[in-house]
């Protein structure tokens, strides 16, 4: 008896009905969960590791044919930007922001990573640009986007995060701690991404350890604490991350 004859059957029969429900309950909450393992582990992996990725993930679900995730409305929108920008529609370039916008749902902290000129500015710049046009059209669905770019390295550690001066005790407000209060008080629906444009180092990263975790908390001297919103986000574009030789 196929599939249909038994459903057909079990209409009949109430409990027989609840039981297939529960099933297909089951069945759709395993693909959800398969499909947020693999969305959200994919964007992370380079080239060579992804086959790797897909293999394992067959080996640990091999009767489940899970589905691309697919936003139209997103995509069409990530493909208008493009086409407003004069720039080529590459597939691989539009599955990069596609995975940005994904990843930006589920972290406040993001990191683009890659070589000069590899799209890491302008895979943030036309997922903002779609989002801004979407927002214009269906406000109650897409909020709009306001983006901040600083590069940390272009300024000492003191310029960046702000210092107490030692002879007037004086408090002097850092570029990066006075964007982030900006952007936190700020009260509207709108998101607001701070981007970090520049190489990664230990003299700064650390500093925005407890930003990035769960607390969501920038401390600086003087008790000085900035909270993010839930609107406000973290991207950093840096340069590909090797070991030196």
């Amino acid at each position: 008896m196929c599939i249909r004859d038994r459903r057909k059957k079990a209409a009949k029969d109430p409990e027989r009905q609840e039981q297939f429900q529960q099933v297909d309950e089951k069945q759709e909450e395993q693909k959800i969960l398969m499909r947020a393992i693999r969305d959200m582990n994919i964007p992370k992996f380079v080239a060579e590791d992804i086959p790797l990725f897909n293999a394992l993930f067959s080996d640990l679900f091999p009767s489940e044919d899970i589905p691309e995730s697919q936003n139209i409305i997103i995509e069409e929108a990530i493909r208008n930007a493009f086409q407003a920008e004069k720039l080529q529609l590459h597939e691989s370039m539009i599955l990069k922001v596609i995975q940005l916008y994904d990843s930006k749902r589920t972290r406040h902290g993001n990191m683009l990573i890659g070589s000069a000129l590899s799209g890491k500015s302008t895979c943030w710049k036309i997922l903002s640009k779609a989002l801004n046009s979407l927002n214009e059209g269906e406000q109650s669905k897409y909020a709009g986007v306001k983006t901040v770019n600083l590069n940390p390295k272009s300024i000492n550690l003191n310029e960046l995060f702000g210092f107490v001066d030692q002879n007037t005790m004086e408090w002097n407000e850092g570029v990066l701690s006075h964007l982030m209060a900006d952007i936190c008080k700020e009260e509207s629906a709108r998101e607001r991404w701070m981007i970090l444009d520049g190489p990664v180092d230990t003299l700064w990263i650390e500093s925005l350890n407890t930003v990035l975790d769960d607390n969501k908390v920038l401390t600086l001297s003087l008790i000085h604490i900035s909270e993010p919103t839930r609107q406000a986000e973290i991207s950093y574009a840096v340069f590909c991350l090797k070991k030196k030789k």
